[in-house]
């Protein structure tokens, strides 16, 4: 019988639930429907697009190290190197370190707050200038790693 009682109640807690959750999509919102989950506010949407840019660039970043070290390695190993194009290398090692430097410092400030806290206004402004910052990372990046390719 308490199994039953149970049941009954966590059956009517989902129900109560899920009607809530409808209730809350039709509360005079427009919805994309390709966007229908509760999390996919205009604000989520451009959560997701600033952390699409965040993956871009993080997928670069062991291309970054292993140039910086190859960089390294070549600027103290290799013989006969000229003192110019040895300051070349060390100024570009110097380059993938701001590079690198900068998505640390980016991950360890992006601090996004629900809209619920924040605001929604608030919310999106803050996105939209962690969006440019983020774009700005992930182009020294690609810069950083065209140039030093090319060395």
């Amino acid at each position: 019988m308490k199994a039953i009682l149970k049941l009954t109640a966590l059956s009517l807690l989902v129900l109560l639930y899920a009607c809530g959750q409808k209730a809350h999509e039709h509360d005079g919102h427009d919805h994309d429907h390709a966007h229908d989950a509760p999390d996919a506010s205009p604000n989520h949407v451009l959560y997701e697009e600033v952390m699409k840019v965040h993956n871009e660039a993080m997928a670069k970043m062991d291309a970054v190290y292993r140039l910086r070290e190859d960089l390294k390695k070549k600027a103290s190993e290799t013989p006969g190197l000229s003192a110019e194009k040895k300051k070349e290398m060390e100024d570009m090692v110097l380059k993938l370190d701001s590079a690198n430097e900068s998505m640390m410092t980016w991950m360890h400030e992006f601090k996004p707050e629900p809209d619920s806290v924040a605001g929604e206004e608030k919310v999106r402004e803050y996105l939209e200038t962690e969006m440019e910052k983020v774009k700005k990372v992930r182009e020294d990046i690609l810069e950083a790693i065209d140039r030093a390719k090319a060395l």
